[in-house]
């Protein structure tokens, strides 16, 4: 048994010898029209799995720039509201849940703010917080550049405003502003409060609407602003964004196991998760990614149509050799083997050749779109001197103008599995190609085909 066992293997081991060697040597050969076709193949994957993977992560660096901007420093991951002011320093409680790092009480009040003397007027959100929780959420104190001043909310008067938001007030650090709360406009008094506040830090997000229309100040001037019925809100980070319902379900024992005024549902307390409060956007960022990743990833479509084409008229203008190799003994899936690894190696070429290229310039963005950006200037800057300015006006070019984009730098992200996945389907797009290209061998009959030869 053991000797028909080996002489099985060895006869297996010939077979897939001779299918590689066969599928190779048509590579080999220099004036091979079908070795031609094959290396254009080769390119036009490693084009499609360049472009489609540099696109893609382009597209996670800026998406994901705002997402972690939203969920740092506005939406936290987990949230409970109506918690009560006076047991803010119980919730030290909630670090038991698995996976958090931070939990921030916070008081948010909107209004009208404006530049000393009325220099200029704007809508916004403040923030009250405690000073601690700066030191505290490490995520808020990456995403929080200070272009000036600095997270300084021990003043009862101190207030940090964005970059935009300053630069529209005309207004610097030390500067005093006027505030106009709105959030009690609906309530039985009917009347807003105003407030005077000397800026002491003015930061930079790289979000537009944070920077435009947000501020923070302290907690105990935002709780006499917004009459909140003794209440803020919690917000709480985690090491996992994604593990949110295992930890809100902790939370939610914790909150239960609080005398807040009697059981957790009298007291009002709701938890809410990231995933809801910021459900619409979420998913316009997710359905734009798809339908880039699937137009893109059309070039696979095409390219795998070409590889079909090619290894058919390949089929009919090798018909001797194959109605010879039928004739010696081959199998038909043997044959067809042939074509499919033939197809197999130009997918693992040229995505193993793109995929290198894209993740080299996907890791050097900056720099692929400064030369991108310097070329494209050059060639303007020779349209001007040859038509003397008469169709072009000579300025640099940007990608991303920042006149247009509100964009201080390139990212690029990528993601192991998004990777995976188009090399995978481009390696897979090739071989079915080549494969099913194959199933007219099974119609060349040895005997006709060697009739005359």
């Amino acid at each position: 048994m053991k000797q028909e066992a080996r002489k099985h293997t060895e006869k297996k081991t010939r077979r897939l010898e001779w299918i590689f060697f066969i599928a190779a040597r048509s590579f080999s050969k220099k004036r091979s029209k079908s070795r031609a076709s094959s290396l254009l193949s080769i390119f036009e994957i490693g084009a499609g799995v360049l472009a489609l993977t540099v696109i893609i992560a382009v597209m996670n660096g800026f998406q994901l720039g705002f997402i972690e901007s939203i969920l740092e420093i506005s939406s936290y991951y987990i949230r409970i509201d109506n918690f009560p002011r006076a047991d803010i320093e119980r919730k030290s409680a909630f670090y038991k849940a698995p996976g958090v790092l931070s939990v921030t009480p916070f008081i948010e009040t909107q209004g009208i703010i404006s530049g000393a003397g009325s220099v200029g007027q704007s809508a916004v959100v403040l923030r009250g917080m405690e000073q601690s929780a700066y030191f505290e959420d490490a995520g808020m104190r990456e995403h929080l550049v200070f272009l000036g001043g600095s997270f300084n909310l021990e003043e009862k008067n101190a207030l940090i405003i964005g970059s935009e938001l300053s630069s529209r007030l005309n207004v610097d650090v030390g500067d005093t502003v006027e505030f106009l709360s709105i959030s009690n406009l609906f309530s039985q008094t009917e009347e807003g409060d105003d407030a005077d506040f000397v800026v002491s830090g003015i930061f930079r997000t790289g979000y537009y609407e944070y920077d435009s229309s947000w501020g923070f100040i302290n907690l105990e001037t935002a709780a006499a602003l917004k009459d909140t019925n003794g209440t803020c809100t919690l917000g709480i980070k985690l090491k996992d964004r994604y593990q949110d319902t295992i930890a809100a379900a902790k939370i939610a024992g914790i909150l239960g196991a609080f005398a807040l005024g009697g059981a957790a549902g009298e007291s009002g307390a709701k938890i809410s998760l990231w995933r809801d409060y910021n459900k619409a956007f979420f998913n316009a960022l997710r359905t734009e990614k798809l339908l880039m990743f699937a137009l893109v990833g059309l070039i696979f479509i095409v390219v795998a149509i070409n590889i079909y084409q090619a290894q058919r008229r390949t089929v009919l203008e090798r018909s001797e050799e194959i109605g010879l190799l039928r004739a010696v003994g081959a199998s038909d899936f043997s044959v067809r083997w042939v074509f499919a690894l033939k197809g197999l190696i130009i997918g693992l070429g040229g995505a193993t050749g793109g995929m290198a290229l894209a993740l080299l310039i996907s890791t050097h963005i900056q720099e692929f779109f400064s030369f991108i950006e310097m070329i494209v200037t050059l060639i303007i800057q020779a349209a001007y001197t040859i038509t003397s300015g008469l169709f072009f006006n000579g300025g640099d070019f940007a990608v991303f103008s920042k006149r247009i984009f509100y964009i201080q730098e390139y990212t690029a992200r990528l993601i192991l599995h998004e990777v995976l996945l188009i090399y995978f389907f481009a390696v897979v797009s090739a071989f079915l190609a080549a494969w099913f290209a194959s199933r007219r061998i099974s119609k060349i009959k040895p005997a006709e085909v060697l009739r005359y030869e």
